[in-house]
């Protein structure tokens, strides 16, 4: 079976609820008929193949990025203008998403960063607490209640991926620290690699955000 197939199946059978703390709320976008287009798309453009990809995992969809689109640090405004995937959502910008594909275009385009790599999160769904961002890590009684979920996908994931030896995980943080535990217990990748996170290269050094690119840039290039 294709990658582009394996993926398409794995998202969009991703589960509509999860049993998650009172006022928390899980963002699953891949109940809208055009997510599920865009999904298909945006899988066969870049992964109709047999070929393994070695992953770059950030936190969970936020409410601006993937939240929306289903394609993970892919706003709407990138899902068309730079995937050339039209859609019908407001154009707005996630930060995350504006970093990202600064580092895809300095690498050499989408076509040749996603033959390589690919986007994707600890946690593939996002949460909402008060019409807000909730990361997966933000509750100990949130992430008690997706734990067994995330392990379940990042097995799944990791075999569609073709068992590949390494993880780049974006943040370097809790992020990070969680999936380096789940990574001892579930034996994921032989390494894992932790870089800054997009959305805190853009808000609190965003001056300097060439020079994470650069640091991005070295990493990939070397693995």
């Amino acid at each position: 079976m294709l990658l582009s197939e394996r993926l398409t199946g794995l998202y969009l059978e991703l589960p509509a609820s999860l049993n998650l703390p009172a006022g928390v709320h899980v963002m699953n976008p891949y109940r809208s008929g055009e997510v599920r287009d865009i999904v298909k798309t945006f899988f066969k453009k870049y992964y109709h193949d047999t070929h393994g990809r070695i992953p770059l995992l950030g936190i969970n969809p936020g409410r601006f990025g993937a939240g929306i689109t289903g394609i993970t640090f892919t706003d709407p405004v990138r899902l068309e203008q730079e995937c050339g995937i039209s859609n019908s959502f407001a154009k707005k910008q996630e930060l995350s998403s504006v970093f990202i594909y600064d580092l895809i275009n300095n690498y050499g385009g989408p076509g040749k960063f996603f033959s390589r790599f690919i986007l994707s999160a600890v946690c593939p769904l996002g949460f909402l607490k008060d019409g807000r961002n909730l990361n997966y890590y933000d509750s100990r009684a949130l992430l008690a209640s997706v734990g067994g979920f995330i392990a379940r996908f990042l097995q799944t994931y990791m075999e569609i991926m073709g068992s590949p030896s390494t993880i780049i995980c974006l943040g370097e943080g809790k992020n990070y620290r969680y999936l380096a535990a789940l990574n001892e217990k579930l034996g994921l990748a032989k390494d894992i690699t932790p870089l800054p996170h997009p959305r805190w290269v853009m808000q609190y050094r965003y001056t300097s955000r060439k020079d994470f690119i650069k640091k991005y840039l070295s990493v990939l290039d070397n693995i």
